[in-house]
């Protein structure tokens, strides 16, 4: 039995209101100039709170910028009064505190109403490492690139002579020796005016990363006791079995809330270059991600690596074991057991740590040329970031297929949420979006495991759950940018070979029935990208290329195509033929390209396996013919002659919704065929005579990962897929030319005027320069040689045989003697460029800094640089829907006003 000597309090809440109230709490840090350390005032800031969330409640923003304002150094102060007590507390025999976190909790009301002296050190580390969570990003802000004030606190070094130094042993790894002995002692003989050898001390944010290092793997704290060597308290055990290790020490949520505390700090320290500019990420490196990249010890970077991709990796096998893994399988479960999940957080951090960790790439970071290699012509070095070079490094079949297993698992849990009978019953996995963004950093960084998942029987069903996942989310703005992710892991893996030799299997895995296709995994591929492209009417136009480019690299391995799958190529090839999308953009006729060269490769390779899409070609043989003679004026003739019809259909048609005229009509459904959306897109464009206002478009040359560019030459003879034409489809194409030639160019400049996109005016010049390029021989050849003996066919069978007939007589065909030889194949891959770094960086730390708005609001209302964030005006605890954009770097400033970027006020 206990006696209160104070009036009863529920847990110390009274000293937390006062904290923020009274004179002696949060208002003084502003109020009162030049603190001293030693000061009592301090010491609330470590023993006060309960929790992350009462740091982040109690002091705000304002409160440390109102600070920083008036009375910086106390600022200043507070930063090192949390660091040194941080280290002392690490060193000191009673951290980690012998009490759980239940009990902790209960000794703090005890000591609340008796007044006891027992410190609860565990307590006052956690509370030191949230103090700086919440004060680091407001002082990141501060003059912009380049913070004198954050260089004197955490950069600067003490310089000390020789003699005085006792710490610096502790920490070798940070000694600097201006000087060797034998020219200190000439110094020193030499008379008094030379000075001492002198050493430098860590700087304080040297310590701060090497105590973050040691408290991950501090055993009593993160680490079970168990595994603690004589009195040696740290221990650099990897967390969990998997990579580098066959044995688990055992889990436990007070250690993964302990372990995602520490892990909140790093990546706060890490989250210096979103205070950075796009154009000035390279030139002005973070200090602090450059430091754990290259400073780092190899045997720390090798276990923080392994622990953390061991303990991601592990997710969906963890989950299966926990409570909320065994309710997991009930419908609605997320709506009836709430609160937090601990070892679902720390996975989510561990996968954010891990994407910013090998994602980084400033400064003297960057990758180095790699001599004579085309494939990967650049590749980290163990001195340009550790973390990257060691993933590279990964080379055993059990760690390949453990990583893979991984994220196969998280990947099948987020496809379950989409695939219920039932709307909602299962709660989306939080961090399916860094899985996503890890998965591609494995196939680019390593090769191995790229080969690896190919080989895997597995490689198709991931393939296909990234595109049902894109298809999902689609529709979401703020999703986009993993949208453009996912199209650029598929044209990665697209131009491997194995993937080709793939695509005629069928797809195991069980993919929501909406999404689902019949045939091979080359019928869902190509069902899934049409599926993208038609849907999305022109507000994904930055996917449309490396999803194409995709089916490019796919289309020498494309047999027995489906109906479907084939009329879905015509379809795409169709709507990127339309006048209408044609002439809106400087690079839309490259997807025009890329089109033909996919049925280039299907007629070079697999010409007889394909009969249905053969079939479709010869059936939309005006098509390419017209392709052959298109000039500016008869496809602004097309346009013209569109928009009429339109005019006069809606005339006649009364408008019971009261809209004019020439606004599109409500009832267009989202599946509606792409050509229908993309006539409605251009005329929208028509109207707007006043475009060269808008934003800056985005042409060719500011998409540099797409590596292929549209011929301007007159000849396509060295693109891929082309061929020489014969005699009698180029004397076709020359006569339709010469016959169209016929308009003057002063009418055409004034009508094109409004049909380009972003102030893009189509010419004549421009469309010579791309239409005399395009590799239509092959088709031409095709279309000349059999659409005679279709037409023969047609004429002399009955109408209800005639279609089995023709597809039957189609897959029995060769024209070997006709058709010049296949060249050789040469995928289009991938190729990373400054601007699509940039992007990915602000993709990733865009994901970052949504997921921290919930709980904590960790970055909220401080002057992100990197990226744009757009607040919708919704409410503001739906944190899922409340950032609408996040949109990153130099390529998300280049994209068109649909993806929802606009400057915050």
């Amino acid at each position: 039995m206990f006696k209160l000597t104070t009036p009863f309090r529920l847990l110390p809440d009274a000293d937390k209101l006062g904290f923020r109230s009274s004179p002696g709490g949060i208002a003084k840090l502003a109020a009162v100039r030049n603190i001293p350390e030693a000061d009592n005032y301090w010491d609330q800031y470590f023993v006060l709170f309960d929790s992350a969330s009462d740091v982040f409640s109690l002091i705000t923003p304002h409160d440390i910028r109102r600070a920083l304002l008036e009375a910086p150094e106390n600022i200043a102060t507070l930063i090192r009064a949390a660091t040194s007590r941080l280290f002392n507390l690490l060193s000191d025999h009673t951290f980690p505190a012998s009490t759980n976190a239940s009990v902790a909790a209960f000794t703090s009301f005890i000591q609340a109403g008796t007044g006891s002296s027992e410190r609860n050190t565990t307590k006052e580390v956690l509370n030191c490492l949230r103090i700086l969570q919440r004060v680091l990003p407001v002082v990141f802000e501060l003059e912009g690139e380049g913070s004198v004030f954050e260089r004197e606190v955490l950069w600067k070094k003490e310089e000390v002579a020789e003699n005085a130094v006792e710490v610096a042993s502790e920490t070798p790894q940070f000694v600097i020796e201006d000087e060797d002995d034998s020219d200190a002692e000439t110094k020193d003989a030499a008379g008094p005016t030379k000075a001492k050898q002198k050493k430098q001390l860590p700087s304080l944010g040297e310590r701060l990363f090497s105590s973050i290092i040691d408290l991950l793997f501090c055993c009593g704290f993160t680490l079970p006791t168990k595994l603690q060597v004589d009195h040696y308290k740290i221990n650099y055990v990897i967390w969990e079995k998997g990579i580098g290790s066959t044995s688990d020490p055992g889990a436990s949520h007070a250690y993964d809330s302990n372990k995602t505390e520490v892990l909140r700090l790093l990546l706060v320290l890490l989250s210096r270059q979103i205070y950075i500019s796009p154009s000035a990420l390279f030139s002005k490196p973070s200090l602090y991600s450059l430091h754990v990249v290259q400073k780092t010890p190899r045997r720390d970077v090798l276990t923080v690596l392994c622990s953390l991709l061991n303990t991601a990796m592990n997710s969906p096998l963890a989950t299966q074991t926990s409570l909320v893994g065994m309710t997991g399988k009930l419908p609605y479960n997320h709506l009836v057991f709430k609160g937090e999940d601990p070892r679902s957080n720390l996975v989510g951090i561990c996968l954010q740590v891990l994407c910013a960790l090998l994602d980084f790439q400033s400064g003297s970071a960057r990758d180095k040329q790699v001599p004579n290699e085309e494939v990967n012509p650049f590749a980290p070095t163990a001195k340009t970031n550790a973390f990257r070079y060691f993933l590279m490094k990964l080379h055993r079949t059990q760690d390949l297929a453990f990583v893979l297993d991984g994220i196969v698992g998280i990947v099948e849990q987020q496809m379950a949420t989409m695939n219920n009978l039932l709307p909602g019953a299962k709660k989306s996995v939080p961090y399916i979006n860094e899985t996503v963004i890890l998965f591609w950093k494995m196939i680019e960084l390593n090769k191995k495991f790229r080969g690896y998942l190919l080989e895997s029987e597995k490689s198709m069903d991931l393939v296909a759950y990234l595109l049902c996942y894109a298809l999902e989310i689609k529709d979401k703005p703020h999703q986009h940018g993993l949208c453009r992710a996912i199209s650029y892991i598929v044209q990665t893996l697209s131009a491997e070979p194995s993937f080709g030799a793939r695509l005629t299997r069928p797809v195991k895995a069980q993919l929501p029935t909406k999404w689902n296709a019949p045939g091979t995994a080359a019928d869902f591929f190509i069902n899934a990208v049409y599926a993208i492209v038609a849907t999305t009417s022109g507000t994904l136009n930055s996917l449309y290329p490396a999803l194409v480019i995709a089916l490019s690299n796919s289309a020498p391995y494309l047999k027995n195509l489906t109906v479907t799958a084939s009329a879905r190529l015509i379809q795409l090839f169709t709507s990127f033929s339309n006048p209408l999308f044609l002439l809106a953009d400087e690079g839309h006729p490259r997807l025009l390209f890329f089109m033909l060269e996919i049925f280039n490769a299907v007629i070079l390779h697999n010409l007889a396996s394909n009969p249905n899409l053969i079939y479709g070609i010869l059936s939309s043989h005006k098509t390419f013919e017209d392709l052959g003679t298109f000039t500016l004026s008869r496809g602004l003739r097309e346009i013209r002659r569109v928009q009429l019809a339109k005019e006069e259909q809606a005339a006649r048609k009364p408008d019971v919704k009261g809209k004019g005229p020439h606004v599109p009509s409500d009832d267009s459904q989202p599946h509606e065929e792409k050509a229908k959306l993309l006539r409605d897109e251009s005329e929208n464009a028509l109207s707007q005579t006043d475009s060269t206002e808008a934003s800056p478009r985005q042409s060719q040359g500011q998409d540099p990962e797409i590596s292929m560019v549209i011929p301007t030459s007159p000849t396509s003879e060295n693109m891929p897929g082309s061929t020489s034409a014969s005699e009698k489809a180029r004397g076709k194409m020359k006569a339709r030319r010469s016959h169209s030639l016929d308009r003057s160019g002063s009418l055409d400049r004034v009508a094109a005027a409004g049909v380009g996109r972003n102030g893009f005016v189509p010419t004549q010049e421009w469309v010579t320069s791309w239409q005399q390029g395009l590799p239509l021989d092959s088709v031409m050849l095709l279309i000349s040689e059999l659409l005679p003996k279709v037409q023969e066919m047609q004429a002399s069978r009955h109408r209800a045989t005639s279609t089995s007939a023709i597809v039957e007589f189609l897959g029995t065909v060769s024209l070997q003697n006709v058709l010049p030889p296949a060249p050789p194949l040469t995928p289009r891959r991938f190729m990373w460029s400054d601007s699509s770094i940039v992007w990915l960086t602000s993709l990733i730390w865009g994901e970052i800094y949504v997921r921290g708005m919930t709980p904590l609001g960790i970055w909220n209302a401080t002057n992100v640089r990197l990226f744009y964030v757009k607040h919708a005006p919704t409410h503001q605890r739906q944190l899922t829907e409340a950032v609408s954009n996040v949109v990153g770097g130099l390529l998300g400033r280049t994209n068109s006003n649909s993806d929802g970027a606009r400057p915050r006020p």
